[in-house]
């Protein structure tokens, strides 16, 4: 068994809001390891581009790192991410579909998804998202009453 996945494991079992936070981290950790040292200056500026709100430049950068290595996850969320915060929702989800594709167990990912979905008034879409974002983590703080609400705005048909 890897290290990401113990984390997965404990995670899915942690009940305490701030041993998944802990475990969440972790995860995060591991995720932001590219092996690589020219990639993970790349890595670095995007996110700290994403801090100062210079969303282009993110994109930039992150799109760098995918065209580098495709397989790295995290630089297709990350560019999910930044395509969403300039209001891209559309790129954005293409973005995440990337990110599950390559960590089907992408919290981060499931939950932005679920967010778009929401705001895009796709509320089936939304819950069938955060079901699947339960079986990761089912004792996330805050998701079992999003799934309650929506499952009651759904009037109990999903």
């Amino acid at each position: 068994m890897t290290p990401l996945d113990a984390l997965f494991d404990q995670l899915r079992t942690a009940t305490v809001p701030a041993e998944i936070e802990a475990l969440q981290n972790g995860i995060w950790q591991l995720w932001l390891e590219t092996g690589d040292a020219l990639l993970d200056k790349q890595l670095e500026a995007g996110m700290r581009a994403l801090a100062a709100d210079d969303y282009t430049l993110a994109i930039h950068e992150f799109s760098a790192i995918i065209e580098a290595r495709p397989a790295f996850a995290e630089g297709w969320n990350k560019r999910a991410t930044a395509r969403y915060l300039r209001g891209e929702y559309r790129t954005s989800l293409l973005d995440i579909a990337e990110t599950l594709r390559r960590e089907p167990r992408h919290f981060g990912a499931l939950a932005g998804w679920a967010t778009i979905l929401r705001m895009l008034g796709d509320d089936r879409g939304a819950l069938h998202v955060l079901q699947r974002l339960a079986r990761i983590c089912p004792h996330l703080p805050g998701l079992q009453s999003q799934l309650r609400d929506l499952q009651d705005r759904l009037g109990g048909q999903a």
